[in-house]
């Protein structure tokens, strides 16, 4: 344990203070087991160690924070870490990298069930299964999915503008004023090109020559290491899968060709559709239908993008298409706030929200013909800094988490 200690001593203390993420305040901490879980490199293991920082003294030993990527737990095991913690007092177990440790669940289960004094937070991939088959933590676990900068808190680390989230509801029922509020501070556009291209990750703040490198690092673990592991996919397809992502990158968005990326890939049709559902839940593509209460096992996906604009601009070979990339981060701004996005349907807008609320993305020239008739429907248009009753700034739906 003592070892445990002095790496949970030194990584506390290692950890920056300066910027907290606003989700820091919607998990539910008080729970007496929480899972955070996201892709890798949005900054899950700073979150946890941001909290114990800020809430408890150095050299407190009512809790710990250990990650399960280590040597350590080659030779000793969860139970065995949490026995032990308890009979000297714990109270809080930070358990990072979880899914790294084979059978993790199990042990979780078992330490939830045995320890009724211990809180017990752990961190892991968005491949994790709450339910492997052989220990049900649905009704135990509370999951914060974790995802990358908004354009919010962007501005934030990046120029130190500091502005609070906008709900959806609120944007859209007064735009002219929340865009007036930000210009009043900023200029959004100034900001807005350098957060398509580098601002959805918190690591370009650490090492901003090599941030592609990184993200092209957490493309390749997510399918090399968490594809193989966690949906055992074949290890001999992974080039493949990352062709098939360079094939995404310069599609555009109302161009679903299931054959053709087969073709493109050397993939088979329906081991195409497996892995995008694959690929979804690892955070790397966003797939949308136009009924989400309807979709089927290997249903083809109405529109396909990457999950976020950095990476649609470091995998695509040249210049990501413009559409490509103002849709990407809506979709993924939206989606990363909550809401539940689906494909509006063929001449009817872009995106429907929450089953009600229509969106259509363009230029500062879109116009509102693609949605006459169309209730409660909103234009996000690029390139202009001011709304215009429902013509909205793109980059005002980066503020909404």
């Amino acid at each position: 344990m003592e070892k445990l200690f002095e790496r949970h001593d030194a990584a506390i203390s290692n950890v920056s203070m300066e910027y907290v993420r606003d989700i820091m305040q919607r998990i539910h901490w008080n729970s007496r087991l929480i899972a955070i879980r996201g892709p890798k490199g949005v900054g899950k293991s700073t979150l946890m160690k941001q909290y114990i920082k800020s809430h408890f003294e150095p050299g407190d030993r009512h809790v710990l924070y250990c990650s399960a990527d280590t040597n350590y737990f080659t030779t000793h095991t969860l139970l065995e870490v949490a026995e032990k913690f308890v009979k000297r007092g714990g109270l809080w177990l930070f358990i990072d990298e979880v899914h790294k440790y084979q059978g993790w669940s199990r042990e979780i289960k078992e330490i939830y069930d045995l320890y009724a004094e211990l809180h017990v937070v752990v961190s892991g991939s968005s491949l994790i299964q709450i339910n492997d088959g052989q220990a049900d933590l649905s009704r135990r676990l509370f999951v914060h999915d974790m995802p990358g900068l908004s354009f919010r808190e962007f501005l934030h680390l990046d120029a130190g503008l500091c502005f609070n989230p906008i709900s959806l509801d609120q944007l859209l029922e007064r735009p002219e004023k929340f865009c007036i509020d930000v210009c009043s501070r900023c200029h959004p556009l100034e900001h807005f090109g350098k957060y398509l291209q580098y601002g959805y990750y918190p690591f370009y703040f650490e090492e901003k020559r090599e941030y592609y490198d990184k993200v092209e690092g957490v493309v390749n673990y997510t399918v090399d290491v968490e594809l193989t592991k966690h949906r055992s996919m074949e290890v001999g397809n992974t080039r493949k899968v990352k062709a098939l992502l360079q094939v995404i990158s310069q599609m555009v968005p109302y161009e679903v060709d299931i054959a053709k990326l087969s073709k493109a890939t050397g993939i088979m049709r329906m081991t195409v559709l497996k892995y995008l559902t694959y690929l979804e839940e690892a955070s790397l593509i966003r797939r949308l239908f136009t009924d989400l209460m309807r979709i089927t096992d290997l249903q083809k996906p109405d529109k396909i993008y990457l999950d976020n604009t950095n990476l649609l601009y470091a995998l695509c070979p040249q210049r990501p298409e413009t559409g490509t990339m103002r849709e990407t981060f809506l979709a993924n701004q939206l989606a990363s706030a909550g809401h539940k996005v689906e494909y509006a349907g063929y001449k009817k807008g872009d995106f429907r929200i929450d089953g009600s609320i229509v969106i259509e993305v363009g230029g500062e020239d879109k116009g509102f013909g693609q949605l006459d008739g169309q209730e409660h429907s909103f234009v996000a248009a690029d390139d202009i800094e001011s709304a215009y009753g429902k013509k909205i700034p793109l980059w005002a739906f980066g503020f909404l988490y």
